[in-house]
């Protein structure tokens, strides 16, 4: 079982859970995801330690957010829905203020914790600040032309005139890789402010503004980050780079700070996570995969979890289905994604209200079914 979140219903853990429950045979139980919310949680299910700080949410205030710990090679997951997700709001949308602050806070535990390895989820953010609060968490210091410290927020970076490093926290020696499935620019009609600030409650006039102060951030970082002489030419080329790769309008513009200023790269979600959860090992021997999310749609086919797992399970040839609330998807559509079938709650109960309120005995049933249709012998 290695199956994402049914958002909003069930965590990865307890959906693998209630289908182990269903199934009746020995299974394993691996919840994953990608990038995205429920990221520490999987890791936690797969043997990694919470680690629990109190640090400032997308508006300010205090939160307690969790990251994931492995002891033992020093890899921290660090998760930013967890400090600056949209579930952190106190109240409404704040399109313009919310900023990442907190989500650098957690690397800052995680790199004086003694880690090796950061791994940066990004996913479900209430930010579109192009990761300006996490590096100023970090030791940046984003100042205007007066010196003074920005204020939080995408909109305040339209008077950004300087970036101060020299109080930077050394990440020398330290990995840092971002986990993300999105692969949109910081700017322009694909970018962080277009495509995403809609959906964090931003109107077509507060996206022009974010779109300014991403502007001058790109524009800002490309003249002032890096050394002197002949290496910053070659520093600030790189920078600007940055500014158009695939991820960097992820989660805000956090994917944009990451590599400009932490110096990460930036990997297929669900492609690393399942590499870092030992997905390769536990599946050796299975006769089935079972994967899944709440919503089998389009979406799911541009890098979700299930299709990663799918393809992994394809490498080590395993069959896989998958268990869903609802799917949109035609069985071609999941045949050509590598899934043999899917089973849906709405199968079993066309309320979706009824389907969220009691996903897991209806999971439970439909473990049955595929037990029944895929692993019934003689």
């Amino acid at each position: 079982m290695a199956p994402d979140k049914f958002k909003g219903s069930l965590t990865a853990a307890e959906v693998a859970a209630r289908v182990s429950a269903g199934l009746g045979v020995p299974a394993v139980e691996l919840p994953v995801a990608d990038g995205g919310d429920g990221t520490v949680d999987a890791a936690v299910a797969c043997g990694f330690e919470r680690v629990t700080a109190e640090v400032a949410g997308p508006t300010g205030e205090r939160v307690a957010a969790s990251y994931a710990w492995h002891p033992g090679d020093g890899t921290a997951v660090v998760e930013l829905a967890e400090a600056s997700g949209l579930r952190r709001l106190p109240g409404g949308p704040e399109p313009l203020t919310a900023g990442s602050h907190g989500t650098g806070e957690l690397i800052a535990h995680a790199v004086r914790r003694g880690a090796k390895r950061v791994v940066l989820g990004l996913g479900g953010s209430a930010c579109t600040d192009g990761g300006a609060g996490m590096a100023q968490a970090l030791g940046a210091r984003l100042l205007d032309a007066a010196g003074d410290e920005l204020p939080r927020g995408g909109a305040a970076l339209a008077a950004l005139e300087r970036i101060d490093m020299s109080g930077f926290l050394d990440l020398a020696g330290i990995e840092v890789v971002v986990a993300s499935d999105v692969d949109n620019p910081l700017l322009g009609p694909h970018g962080a402010a277009a495509v995403y600030a809609p959906q964090k409650g931003a109107g077509p006039e507060d996206v022009r503004t974010l779109e300014a102060g991403l502007s001058r951030l790109a524009a800002v970082a490309t003249r002032t980050h890096g050394l002197m002489g002949a290496v910053e030419h070659d520093d600030v080329v790189r920078v600007m780079g940055v500014a158009g790769a695939p991820g960097a309008g992820a989660a805000g513009g956090v994917g944009f700070a990451a590599m400009a200023f932490l110096h990460a790269e930036i990997r297929p979600g669900i492609d690393y996570l399942l590499g870092l959860l030992g997905f390769g090992a536990q599946v050796a021997g299975a006769r089935l995969v079972i994967t899944g999310e709440g919503s089998l749609d389009e979406q799911s086919l541009r890098g979700k979890a299930p299709v990663g797992v799918a393809q992994a399970a394809a490498r080590a040839g395993v069959p896989v289905v998958a268990v869903c609330g609802r799917r949109s998807l035609t069985d071609a559509e999941l045949k050509a994604a590598g899934i043999e079938a899917a089973y849906a709650l709405t199968d079993l109960e066309p309320d979706p209200a009824r389907c969220m309120a009691e996903a897991g005995p209806l999971l439970e049933r439909l473990a049955a079914r595929i037990a029944a249709d895929h692993l019934a012998e003689g």
